[in-house]
C-alpha cells in the first residue's frame, strides 16, 4: 500500500455502485478525492504517488448501508426484551427506562449504537430521538453522533416522562421549541455530517399538536419523521397542515388505500422496520403496499431492544416477508400477482432508498461520482460466501456482519481491516457498564 495526501484508490474489487447509470463491475477501481467520489471504472490510474491503493482483490466496493429510523437512545437496552411486545417495549424501554435516562445515559447509549452502526457498514442513520426529557440531553447526543464520526439525521423528538403529559407544559423539555435552539447551536450548515431532523409525536391523534410539530419543522428546514398506523391517519393529516416530500413515515400499518396515495401524491417517503414489525407481532411489513402506489419504502433496525442492529437482517425479513405474501396470495388462486421483491431491489432499500428517505439521496447511497465517500468492503473470501457466484446475492442472502472488513464515512476510515478506528472500545465498555448498572437500579426502585 502507498500513502499520500487526501485521494484514495480503491482497487480491483467487485464494484456494485447502486446507480442504474454506472452499473456494476466484475473488477472496477473507486476514486475518491478528499471526502468525494471523482471516478467510478476499470483500471484507473492516478499519478504515481498521488493516492493511497486500497487493494480491494477478494473485497465487495459498495456503498454504505443507510438505516432509516434507529432509537438509538436504546443501545443500553439491547435484547432487553428478547420476547417482548409492543405493549412491553411502551411500558419497561420508553416507560420506566427513558423516564430514568440522564443526559449521559442518552450520550453513552447513542454513542454505542452509533459505533455498532458503523461496525456493521452502516455510514448513514436517522436516530430516531424520542429521550429528550431535558435540552441537556439533545446536547449530550449531537455530541455523541459528533464524535463517531457517522453520517446521521439527529431527528430531535418527544421526552420520555413514564407516561406522564408533556404537550401541556413545555418548561423542562422545550418540545418541540428547542428545534430552533439545536438549529442555530449545531446545524447551521446543512453541509456536514449531522442533518436535523425532527421526530414528530403526531399529537398522538391531536392534529392541533401535530401541526404545531410540522410547523416548528419547516420553520426551521429540518425533515419530519413520524410513526404512522391505523387507517385515515394521513387523511386527518391532510386537514390539518400541509403534506410533504419533507416527511417520511414509519411502520405504515393498517392505512387504507387513499391514505398510501396520498403519501405517495406527495412525494413523501416510507420507512419499514421488517425486525420489528415481525417480531413484535405489529404488522406484516407493508413492503407491496408501498410498491403498489409507486413508492420505494426504505429499511430500518428501529428497536435493538429486540431485533438484529444490521442491515443484512432487515433486508432478509424483507424478502421473506414479501415473498410469503405473495405466496398466501397465489394459494388463494389470486391472479395477476406482482413480481418478487430481488435481492438487487432488497440492497436498492438498504442503501439508496434509505438515502432517500432521510433525504441525502443527492450525498450518498451510492457510488457516484460527486457524491460524498461512504464506502463498504465486504469481504468475499470468508467461508461464509465464498466462492462468488452472484456478488449481489453474496451480499443480501449470504453475508453478516463478519464481512464488513472495512467502512469509510466522508472518505474518512472508522473502521479498516475488521477493527473500528479511532474509538476506545474498553472506555465505552466501562461507561456502558456504568450507565446500565444505574438505570437498573432506578427502574427496580421505581
Amino acid at each position: 500500500m502507498s500513502s499520500t495526501g487526501s485521494r484514495t484508490l480503491f482497487k480491483g474489487g467487485i464494484v456494485i455502485t447502486m446507480d442504474r447509470a454506472l452499473g456494476d463491475l466484475a473488477r472496477g477501481d473507486v476514486l475518491v478525492d478528499g471526502a468525494r467520489i471523482v471516478a467510478v471504472g476499470p483500471n484507473l490510474q492516478p499519478q504515481v504517488g498521488d493516492a493511497q491503493i486500497i487493494d480491494c482483490a477478494n473485497m465487495i466496493v459498495m456503498p454504505g448501508f443507510v438505516d432509516s429510523h434507529r432509537h438509538m437512545w436504546e443501545g443500553l437496552l439491547r435484547n432487553l426484551i428478547p420476547d417482548g411486545m409492543l405493549p412491553e417495549y411502551l411500558r419497561v424501554v420508553v416507560g420506566e427506562h427513558g423516564a430514568a435516562y440522564r443526559a449521559e445515559d442518552a450520550y453513552i447509549s447513542d454513542l454505542l449504537s452509533a459505533w455498532s452502526a458503523l461496525d456493521a457498514g452502516v455510514t448513514t442513520v436517522l436516530d430516531w430521538s424520542h429521550i429528550q426529557n431535558t435540552p441537556d440531553h439533545a446536547d449530550a447526543i449531537v455530541l455523541a453522533l459528533q464524535e463517531t464520526g457517522i453520517r446521521a439525521v439527529f431527528a430531535y423528538g418527544f421526552p420520555a416522562l413514564g407516561g406522564k403529559p408533556w404537550w401541556t407544559d413545555e418548561t423542562a423539555h422545550r418540545f418541540p421549541a428547542d428545534i430552533r435552539r439545536l438549529r442555530a447551536r449545531y446545524f447551521s450548515s446543512d453541509d456536514q455530517l449531522l442533518t436535523l431532523g425532527l421526530a414528530a409525536s403526531g399529537g398522538f391523534g391531536n392534529t392541533a399538536i401535530a401541526a404545531r410539530e410540522w410547523a416548528a419543522a419547516r420553520d426551521v428546514g429540518a425533515r419530519i419523521t413520524i410513526h404512522a398506523g391505523g387507517a385515515g391517519q394521513v387523511q386527518d393529516f391532510a386537514k390539518a397542515f400541509k403534506l410533504g416530500p419533507d416527511t417520511t413515515y414509519v411502520h405504515c400499518a393498517e392505512w387504507d388505500e387513499l391514505d398510501w396515495k396520498m403519501v405517495a401524491d406527495s412525494g413523501g417517503t416510507v420507512s419499514l422496520s421488517p425486525g420489528t414489525e415481525l417480531f413484535m407481532s405489529m404488522a406484516i411489513p407493508p413492503i407491496q403496499q408501498a410498491l403498489d402506489v409507486g413508492i420505494q419504502p426504505s429499511l430500518s433496525v428501529d428497536a435493538e431492544t429486540n431485533v438484529p442492529n444490521d442491515m443484512f437482517t432487515q433486508m432478509r425479513l424483507a424478502l421473506a416477508s414479501q415473498h410469503s405474501m405473495l405466496m398466501v396470495r397465489a394459494a388463494a388462486n389470486e391472479e395477476n400477482l406482482p413480481p418478487r421483491l430481488t435481492a438487487r431491489e432488497a440492497l436498492a432499500l438498504a442503501t439508496i432508498e434509505g438515502a432517500r428517505a432521510n433525504g441525502l439521496d443527492s450525498r450518498t447511497g451510492s457510488l457516484t461520482p460527486g457524491k460524498q465517500a461512504d464506502v463498504i468492503l465486504l469481504r468475499c473470501d470468508k467461508i461464509n460466501v465464498m466462492p462468488i457466484n452472484d456478488p449481489i446475492g453474496a451480499v443480501v442472502y449470504g453475508m453478516d456482519t463478519s464481512n464488513v472488513d472495512s467502512v469509510y464515512v466522508d472518505g474518512r476510515a472508522r473502521k479498516r481491516s475488521g477493527q473500528l478506528v479511532g474509538v476506545n472500545l474498553t472506555r465505552i465498555a466501562e461507561r456502558v457498564v456504568s450507565s446500565r448498572a444505574y438505570l437498573a437500579s432506578k427502574v427496580l426502585r421505581a
